[in-house]
């Protein structure tokens, strides 16, 4: 799914295709997918063969994530609703494609994971926790970003 939305975008961009209904939905759709993935992924905990299960291990970033989401997306409305330079205070940045790229390697390595005909997983679990508390971080990071950016602008 990943994959196949940045081919969308990225087709629709070269092709001049891009339309203000897109711009609204695609954002709304990314989000929706990363917090139902991160919603299911937490329903069952990591079994990590030295630690056992660990249940609060996938919570702790998904909160942060899907928090930021969801106050990045009311923080989109408000400024769209105000002036254009706080609109372009929020407009996306390098940071966020990082965000999103980190989210995206996380969750697939942990949904392959998740299917026990793989056989050994350890490493592989281990780097799709690391890239998921990785994206995170680079999710506060960037919420931090935008809020002074709208600071300065106020």
């Amino acid at each position: 799914a990943a994959i196949t939305d940045w081919l969308d975008g990225y087709i629709a961009r070269r092709m001049r295709l891009c339309s203000a209904f897109g711009a609204l939905l695609d954002p709304v759709a990314d989000k929706l997918m990363v917090a139902a993935t991160l919603v299911l992924l937490c329903s069952r905990p990591l079994n990590i063969a030295e630690f056992g299960q660990v249940p609060w291990l996938l919570n702790v970033p998904s909160i942060a994530i899907i928090g930021r989401e969801i106050t990045m997306s009311a923080v989109r409305e408000w400024a769209a609703s105000q002036n254009g330079k706080l609109l372009a205070a929020v407009a996306v940045n390098k940071l966020g494609k990082w965000k999103t790229a980190t989210q995206m390697a996380a969750l697939t390595i942990l949904l392959a994971t998740r299917d026990s005909s793989l056989g050994e997983t350890g490493i592989l679990v281990a780097s799709g926790v690391i890239f998921l508390y990785l994206s995170a971080g680079l999710s506060v990071m960037s919420l931090v970003v935008y809020m002074e950016k709208i600071r300065k602008v106020l």
